[in-house]
């Protein structure tokens, strides 16, 4: 029998091949050259990329054989998810190759602002020895805010413990107990900018983070603190950074990501207290090999059949039919689930209900958690190391089972306790031929929506008027109801609406309906790709 056919589309390396081993051809070919790419990829059964191939749809289609795309790295920008999973191609990547890199550049960064090394250096290259000019700071009991303690986050804290420095943490989705056990200290956001000496930034971005220290975040820090990002471009706001700076309202920056890369012309570039980085998180040959490595084995893993610890799209293994539709199902129930929280988590419940449950339902458990951190940590989550975040997060879960569903002939649950002491929970199921995704429960409301792509959800005191105020207010701003379903507890009492709407909603248009109607609670869910 002829071997799987792997195809390296750029240069990986040898450690990466050794770990292919010799169960398969080997072939590679200049995956920036396209018709090259186009050619050679026709029956191959895996392609290992880095960055600078771009598997679309166009490549996935002329694939006719393609099992597996793996990118030897984090980022997925150069790769089709979307037209991969309906191809039922898996995508895998190395999600935590770069993390102690990471973690290095962010301290890296940090000592470069407090002692000045990049300014003092090019200066001396210059003919200029300029000792009082770049007089500088000791880290030594200073305090460290993080935002964002997932794997990078505490990374960074355990480094930086031990300079004797105080670390404050702002992560909504880490219970103190877990803070404690990394010896930090939990605070609100607006506590970390005011207290602050380096600020330094590792959330995933989403339509939340996006401009998250911005104008008024530097208001509220001190003028002699410092901002690190070397999360995501776009979680600093480079323009009220370049303001900031200018104006001496905080004391400098380093900055590895930016909005639109490559950028080497941005206004702030040119100032005296800034350090920039062309994107070098996770440019280090350890993070390069890990990266080869790790998704070499992946490869070998979902040719052979096996469950992929990296598969970002589709569980390898064998699932049964009836159980892989609620897949992606309890994934989007996930991100409503976070979406739906105010506080952080401290259990987990996964209940499958009906008929499938008499079957094996795990992957349903590590598809809800890969949901539910989605939007909530900066690395890829996958099947694997969701549990493992949990676990980092001193997160109870469990999968409960239930051969009886009412109403539904499958129901899947996701309760969760918070440690406010509330709880919350989404239902949904799947329904007709088509097997349309539809919303069935949101905290103990009785609800059935299809689930779209974007859904807003309303708490607020049952009296008349208020639907007509949310239409009008979104109405104002130009957005379109795709459909609407209200439920209430009882007359007169909590009311929950549920939206699904045609466009992404801005803050300030949510904020307005929480004002205008007395809204307890106004969220919006954003499930597109």
């Amino acid at each position: 029998m002829s071997k799987p056919v792997v195809l390296l589309a750029e240069e990986l390396s040898p450690a990466t091949i050794e770990a292919l081993g010799p169960d398969f051809e080997i072939r590679q070919t200049d995956g920036a050259d396209r018709s090259q790419l186009l050619s050679a990829i026709e029956d191959v059964d895996a392609i290992l990329v880095r960055s600078a191939t771009k598997v679309d749809a166009e490549a996935i289609a002329a694939a006719k054989n393609l099992k597996v795309i793996a990118r030897a790295g984090v980022g997925l920008d150069n790769v089709d998810i979307k037209a991969a999973t309906q191809a039922g191609v898996m995508v895998v990547n190395a999600p935590t190759s770069n993390i102690v890199s990471a973690a290095e550049l962010t301290v890296g960064h940090i000592l470069s602002l407090a002692r000045h090394i990049p300014q003092a250096s090019a200066a001396l290259k210059d003919g200029e020895w300029k000792r009082s000019k770049y007089t500088g700071i000791e880290l030594f009991e200073k305090k460290i805010g993080i935002i964002g303690l997932g794997r990078i986050g505490a990374l960074v804290a355990a480094r930086l413990q031990g300079f004797d420095t105080e670390i404050l943490a702002f992560d909504p989705y880490i219970t103190s107990a877990r803070a404690a056990q990394l010896g930090v200290k939990l605070v609100t956001l607006d506590e970390l900018l005011a207290q602050s000496d380096f600020i330094t930034i590792h959330m995933p971005k989403t339509p939340e983070t996006v401009g998250m220290l911005g104008a008024d975040a530097f208001r509220k820090m001190k003028s002699t603190a410092y901002v690190i990002n070397v999360a995501r471009g776009g979680l600093v706001d480079e323009e009220a950074l370049y303001t900031a700076l200018q104006d001496r309202q905080i004391a400098g920056a380093a900055v590895d990501v930016f909005v639109q890369e490559p950028s080497t012309d941005l206004p702030f570039f040119k100032l005296d207290n800034v350090v920039v980085t062309p994107h070098l998180g996770a440019s280090t040959d350890e993070a390069q090999e890990k990266a080869g490595v790790s998704v070499a084995k992946s490869v070998r893993l979902a040719l052979a059949g096996e469950l992929v610890p990296d598969a970002v799209n589709v569980a390898g293994g064998v699932i049964a039919p009836d159980v892989r539709p609620g897949i992606p199902l309890i994934e989007k129930l996930g991100r409503i689930f976070t979406a739906l929280t105010h506080a952080s988590v401290t259990q987990i419940d996964v209940e499958v209900a009906g008929e499938i449950a008499a079957l094996d339902v795990k992957v349903l458990e590590l598809a809800a958690l890969k949901g539910i951190f989605a939007d909530v940590v900066t690395e890829q989550v996958s099947y694997v190391n969701a549990p493992v975040i949990a676990e980092q997060r001193g997160i109870n879960v469990r999968l409960i089972t239930s051969p009886e569903a009412e109403d539904y002939r499958n129901v899947l649950t996701l309760r969760g306790a918070l440690s406010d002491g509330s709880q919350i929970s989404v239902a949904g199921t799947l329904t007709g031929p088509k097997q349309v995704q539809k919303l069935v429960g949101v905290n103990g409301y009785d609800v059935e929506i299809p689930i779209s792509e974007h859904l807003v959800v309303v708490s607020y005191a049952d009296r008349p008027g208020v639907i007509g105020t949310i239409g009008h207010i979104l109405g104002m701003n130009n957005i379109n109801i795709g459909g609407m379903q209200v439920a209430r507890n009882a007359e007169g009492g909590q009311v929950l609406a549920l939206l699904t709407i045609d466009s992404s909603v801005p803050q300030q248009v949510l904020e307005a309906i929480k004002a205008g109607i007395g809204a307890e609670m106004v969220r919006e869910v954003d499930l597109e790709d």
